[in-house]
């Protein structure tokens, strides 16, 4: 094989996607999948290229360093793409020391066994850390975060991202160790575990739940089609500039009501209920600690260095995205049930 790249996370939501994106496109490449499967992670999102001849699976944690050292003594990585990390801010309010465990333990096990086992040789080599648009913290009415926007982690959650993000450029300016990094605006798409808001919003429409909302529903995100998201690793991890950072969005704002509020029309037609049926279930509740009022991605950068794009509209991606729930119950029955566990 050409290269040996180390993906962790990869069988949660947006790490299938670059998983199975670098497998089929890259077949000269080797692609170790590392994961934990925890919760999120779910190897059924990649039964289609499981017994590919340049993917393999190996069960593993990023906390356990010994583990790590292990893999890269078998397979001699060229590259790592860090996607391994808890991510659920509502989780990382009750359970803070599992977010500092995974996303900043974790990195730091993954850059420390990097350094060791590359040896100061770090040519063609590259550490590609995953973040998130949550680590400049909430924007007011106007304004877009940029490269140069300051850090200002607002959750738990953000926090442990932005710590990872900093032991990676202290790695890079200490040891040398060549990075990028990438933050996204909030994914959306296929496999996508039903704690998220599209899904469960998707769900609690076809179960006639209550539809919940925080606060009073203007919380305002930029939505990123999740293929989308992994071709821009894909750009990112083979044409960015080492040491440089990069923002992934869609130019695409929209409050959390007139998302759900869209949602309810389109499974309406879909589901062929009367106009306005399941926009009746929409239920405003208690607000969530520090919630960030405003996330806005400014994709400038990406597109015009790398050349990379969004490619699906917003309301062709939501379209896609409630057919592919509606026409996998049983992937979702077996998440919600927990029985995609005993896959492994």
């Amino acid at each position: 094989m050409e290269k040996n790249i180390l993906i962790t996370g990869g069988s949660g939501f947006i790490g299938s996607h670059v998983v199975r994106l670098f497998v089929n496109k890259y077949p000269n490449y080797h692609i170790v999948n590392f994961d934990a499967l925890t919760y999120a992670g779910n190897l059924e999102n990649l039964r289609d290229i499981e017994n590919k001849e340049n993917y393999t699976f190996i069960k593993g944690n990023i906390n356990q360093s010994d583990s790590i050292e292990d893999i890269f003594n078998q397979f001699k990585f060229d590259g790592i793409i860090n996607l391994a990390a808890e991510s659920h801010v509502d989780r990382s309010i009750n359970d803070p020391n599992c977010f500092i465990q995974t996303n900043i333990i974790g990195t730091a096990n993954l850059l420390n066994i990097a350094r060791d086992s590359w040896k100061n040789n770090f040519q063609e080599k590259r550490f590609y850390q995953i973040s998130t648009d949550e680590v400049y913290g909430s924007l007011g009415e106007t304004g877009l975060f940029t490269e140069t926007s300051p850090y200002n982690p607002q959750s738990p959650y953000s926090a442990s991202k932005a710590a990872s993000d900093h032991f990676v450029k202290a790695y890079g300016n200490t040891y040398g160790i060549p990075f990028v990094i990438s933050h996204c605006s909030n994914n959306y798409g296929p496999n996508q575990f039903p704690e998220k808001l599209i899904p469960l919003i998707i769900n609690n429409i076809k179960e006639k739940k209550i539809l919940p909302i925080y606060g009073d529903g203007k919380y305002t995100r930029d939505w990123l089609y999740v293929i989308d998201h992994a071709k821009a690793i894909d750009v990112v991890f083979h044409k960015g500039k080492n040491g440089e950072c990069y923002n992934i969005g869609a130019f695409n704002e929209c409050q959390n009501i007139h998302l759900v509020r869209l949602l309810c029309k389109i499974m309406d037609e879909k589901l062929n209920r009367t106009k306005g049926t399941s926009a009746e279930l929409i239920k405003y509740v208690t607000d969530r600690p520090g919630h960030d009022r405003r996330y806005a991605i400014d994709a400038t950068k990406i597109t015009n260095e790398l050349g990379w794009f969004p490619s699906v509209k917003f309301e062709e991606g939501l379209n896609q995205t409630v057919d592919w729930y509606l026409n996998n119950q049983s992937w979702l029955d077996n998440v919600k049930h927990g029985i995609y566990q005993s896959y492994y």
